[in-house]
């Protein structure tokens, strides 16, 4: 009989993004294959204390904020009362390494209070979107631990979170976006008068206005013009220190059609079909995504087949632009008018991963689903790390 692998599935986190995550995980936790896998839930809170299993079930069915129990891309069946977690209370424990030259095993559980040596995990399943999950941090972490991980490493996960260095990346790569100005928030705050002018010289109205790291949409505002604009670089500066004002796509007459691709893999990746995100409010905000009804996903995307075709490539480009590995969603902007230009927004190495979540539905209707994308994500992990051992890291004598 062969032995289950044990993964670590890590959820919550200090970041805006926390209750999205705890979506995700009660979602993966209920599809994942336990005849292949055994499960062990660790819990991160938003003041960034690690939880074991007893206290991180706690953490996804009941301790979560309202906001979380309002958000919408929840699997109704995946949330509380489903009891998805193992019983028990283990802790985490930092690894020994098996002799002086070995790398450290990695992170381990151990039962409280039971005095058994711990059992390693063969890999984690890192569910923690936006800062201090999708920034490199925690995957320098699993670096440093020497253990299997899913998803990017630490420079494309950095690369894909900071919007303004991304952007660089695409443009190296010959990769179209759209006009933008990137702002320190020091540099606001000092002189904002110069700030915007700096803004108005190189754009027209209307802009879109973000903080350079951070995701699903949080402190993203659409300013249509000088009065709207201030107050916009205002929200996006409590997110970040780098402010990226980018160029709106269709003018003020007309919105961007924003399209989405899913892709998988790691030296050789494959891009799912195409989607589009037909939003509620004005564009695509954090309130469209997870709080209101109006927004419609359709799948595949009223695309011709030769604009399908470019977006697929231009998502493995990106995908490859930026280093990335395991998983990443990468969305698209499309004019609405006669010429349907098509500008590469930005790339998500850890995208929201619910059943209805747009990653995994793309996938699904590509022909992978929900459960089998799962157990090739982990096989993916794997696979990039005995790849990465194969590195020698000191000089051979």
């Amino acid at each position: 009989m062969t032995k289950k692998l044990r993964v670590g599935i890590l959820f919550g986190g200090r970041s805006g993004e926390h209750d999205v995550s705890l979506l995700s995980a009660a979602s993966i936790l209920k599809a994942i294959d336990r005849k292949k896998f055994d499960v062990v839930p660790i819990g991160i809170t938003k003041e960034g204390r690690w939880l074991g299993a007893g206290d991180a079930h706690s953490l996804l069915e009941g301790d979560s904020s309202p906001v979380a129990r309002r958000l919408r891309a929840g699997d109704p069946e995946a949330t509380p009362g489903a009891k998805l977690l193992h019983e028990g209370m283990p802790t985490l424990f930092a690894p020994e390494p098996r002799n002086a030259g070995a790398p450290a095993k990695g992170l381990a559980t151990r039962a409280s209070g039971s005095g058994a040596e711990g059992q390693s995990l063969d890999v984690v399943f890192p569910v923690l979107h936006g800062t201090f999950g999708e920034d490199g941090t925690i995957q320098g972490l699993f670096e440093l631990a020497g253990i299997a991980y899913v998803g990017s490493g630490v420079l494309g996960s950095a690369a894909g979170m900071d919007k303004d260095v991304m952007k660089r990346l695409f443009a190296q790569a010959s990769l179209p976006i759209v006009r933008h100005v990137t702002v320190l928030r020091a540099d606001w705050e000092k002189s904002p008068r110069k700030a915007i002018a700096q803004i108005e010289r190189a754009l027209n109205y209307p802009v879109f206005v973000k903080p350079a790291n951070l995701g699903s949409s949080v402190g993203i505002s659409k300013a249509h013009d000088r009065k709207e604009l201030g107050p916009a670089l205002d929200l996006a500066a409590q997110y970040d220190r780098k402010l990226v004002v980018e160029q709106g796509v269709g003018g003020k007459k007309s919105r961007a059609r924003e399209l989405e691709v899913a892709v998988l893999g790691n030296d050789d990746p494959k891009a799912s079909v195409v989607g589009e995100i037909i939003p509620g409010k004005e564009f695509y905000d954090y309130e469209a995504k997870y709080l209101s009804e109006g927004s419609v996903p359709v799948i595949p995307a009223k695309l011709t087949r030769a604009e399908s075709k470019r977006i697929r490539e231009m998502a493995v480009a990106a995908f490859r632009a930026c280093d990335l590995s395991g998983l990443a969603r990468v969305d698209f902007l499309m004019e609405p008018d006669g010429k349907r230009r098509i500008f590469l927004n930005e790339v998500n190495t850890l995208p929201g991963f619910t059943q209805i979540s747009m990653y995994p539905k793309l996938w699904e209707a590509t022909g992978i689903g929900y459960s089998d994308l799962i157990t090739r994500l982990i096989e993916l992990g794997l696979e990039r790390h005995a790849e990465k051992s194969r590195t020698s890291y000191s000089r051979q004598e």
